[in-house]
């Protein structure tokens, strides 16, 4: 897969991720996607609709205002990609309450492609300083 079709993937994904739209967000996965990330307590799940559970379940507790790529790295059917990403936090982040507050955090992608589609998601986040900006007094 070119550069140029892992990154439409990967926009329409991150774009409809920022608008809570995860149907869309998951569209551009294959059916039997593999999403981690790295830290959560479900661990990996696998396939589009728990891949959307998911999704649904982050958007309630978190409003994603940017994502902004600052490094990016492409291989053969796969991309490493580092964001800033900037949110408001109503609901809990990593278990701990957000209380409305906002938060900025480094974010690693890495994004496995098959066949034209997405077929992993890995996802490895700054949780020390998401937890340091919503403890913060």
């Amino acid at each position: 897969m070119d550069v140029r079709e892992m990154n439409r993937l990967i926009d329409i994904h991150l774009t409809a991720e920022q608008a809570a739209d995860s149907a869309t967000a998951v569209s551009i996965y294959a059916d039997d996607v593999e999403h981690d990330v790295v830290g959560m307590p479900e661990g990996t799940v696998y396939g589009r609709d728990a891949a959307q559970n998911r999704y649904e379940e982050l958007h309630k507790n978190m409003t994603v205002e940017e994502m902004r790529p600052t490094r990016q790295c492409y291989g053969e059917n796969f991309c490493v990609m580092e964001h800033l990403c900037t949110s408001t936090v109503p609901g809990s982040l990593l278990g701990v309450p957000g209380r409305g507050r906002r938060v900025s955090f480094r974010i690693l992608h890495v994004w496995e492609f098959t066949d034209g589609r997405i077929s992993r998601e890995n996802v490895w986040l700054d949780g020390g300083s998401v937890i340091a900006q919503l403890t913060a007094p």
